[in-house]
């Protein structure tokens, strides 16, 4: 029997976060329970609202909603704020003394310019866990510099590695950097709160894209280290560098299978292509000449996924060796697989704006918990009035004069208001 109680229920949350990183790890902290505020900047909100798909809109109404950012922050609330003015320093410092966490990803030096910095806000509020993520963290040489995801891939040498042996490096075109390090921003925020609770002491906790990035090389940083200059990894292209064969592979239909034979498996691979007379050919007697002989082997691959009038044909011979084998699905392919949709991989979602359209799953499956179906994104600044009543204590008259002011703004589709008419 599952609980309905999400694991952090009764935590509150303060999200200062855009784009990517930093909403991803408040949208685990928001679908694990905590109480999310998104802190978003006026007059336009977090700069994912201007991307993806966004609703048909008259002149006179005009939804500050999007598919982007409705995958990034779906299940929290909204507080829209101009950052710039003090009156809005004093209301996030407020509400400091009444939240938990603080997850921020601006540029490092731009939240303690703003008073807002782990040492200012710790005295506010001393059980306080303040998590910030960059592109290169919060100290060294780098650590001025902004940055996105592909600037961290290229300072973590991943662009380097990807693309054809004699062409130009190639983009990772997904921000697996950016939610990497955002799903790594959660756990440290987690174990945090697992320290407070056994010892009431909050503390500061930094991430970044460039130290997720480096996770990434699962074996080549200590061969770099220890070889020099007579290991240096190069673009492969298609195929694995440790060969295998592991790489991916062309049917003459125009469709592709990948492959990761390890060499422990290389004897059921050759009953899966029924070439046993491979097992004493001299070019393929060890892993290590398998990888030198690469190009030979993928053309032999190749021409046995020849002899088959579809890919899927020759992949069921690969799963009856269980050979670790897969079709190179398009995202559309992917998104519409039974197994994704069965596990809720993929997800549909509704909202009023938007209509009904599909969102990546929850990454972890609980025992005890199953995630919300009926998932909700907010509109622009619309939970202003409940949280600055509820956290900070104001009054409708005075809710109403920071909207006069300028300091306040919100979505005119939202229905929690306080602003004047």
């Amino acid at each position: 029997m599952t609980s309905k109680t999400a694991m952090l229920t009764g935590y509150r949350v303060l999200d200062i976060a855009q784009v990517v990183a930093g909403p991803t790890c408040t949208r685990i902290l928001a679908e694990l329970g905590a109480e999310v505020i998104k802190i978003e900047l006026a007059p336009h909100g977090d700069r994912t609202r201007a991307g993806g798909v966004r609703p048909r809109q008259s002149p006179f109404e005009r939804s500050s909603q999007s598919t982007y950012f409705y995958q990034h922050n779906h299940s929290k609330k909204s507080v829209a704020l101009d950052f710039k003015r003090a009156e809005s320093i004093e209301l996030i410092k407020s509400m400091i003394r009444n939240v938990d966490v603080l997850v921020e990803n601006f540029a490092p030096g731009v939240m303690a310019r703003a008073g807002l910095d782990y040492e200012t806000l710790k005295t506010i509020n001393p059980r306080l866990v303040m998590c910030s993520i960059s592109l290169a963290g919060q100290s060294g040489p780098l650590s001025i510099k902004p940055g996105y995801d592909y600037i961290g891939q290229a300072y973590a040498g991943i662009t380097d590695l990807i693309g054809e042996p004699d062409g130009d490096p190639a983009l990772i075109t997904m921000a697996i950097g950016d939610c990497a390090t955002g799903i790594t921003a959660a756990m440290a925020v987690g174990f945090a709160l697992l320290h407070r609770e056994r010892t009431g002491e909050g503390q500061y906790v930094e991430t970044s894209l460039l130290d997720t990035y480096f996770q990434m090389h699962e074996r080549n940083v200590p061969r770099v280290s220890m070889l020099g200059p007579k290991f240096n990894p190069t673009r492969t292209g298609s195929q694995h560098p440790d060969g295998g064969p592991t790489g991916i592979f062309r049917h003459p239909d125009g469709t592709f299978i990948t492959l990761a034979v390890l060499p422990h498996q290389w004897e059921q691979f050759l009953r899966a292509l029924g070439l046993p007379e491979l097992a004493t050919d001299p070019r393929f007697a060890t892993a290590r000449l398998r990888r030198e002989n690469d190009a030979q082997l993928k053309a032999i691959v190749e021409g046995w996924l020849a002899r088959f009038p579809s890919r899927d044909e020759a992949l069921l011979e690969l799963d009856r060796e269980r050979i670790p084998s897969a079709p190179v699905l398009t995202l559309i392919e992917a998104i519409d697989h039974p197994h994704v949709r069965e596990r809720r991989t993929v997800r549909r979602v509704h909202d009023d704006h938007l209509g009904d359209f599909d969102i990546p799953g929850f990454p972890a499956k609980f025992s005890r918990w199953t995630e919300a179906k009926d998932l909700r994104a907010p509109l622009l600044g619309e939970h202003n009035s409940e949280i600055l009543h509820e956290l900070v204590g104001l009054s409708k008259e005075q809710i109403a004069a920071l909207y006069n002011d300028g300091v306040l703004v919100q979505d005119p589709l939202a229905t929690n208001t306080l602003q004047p008419s």
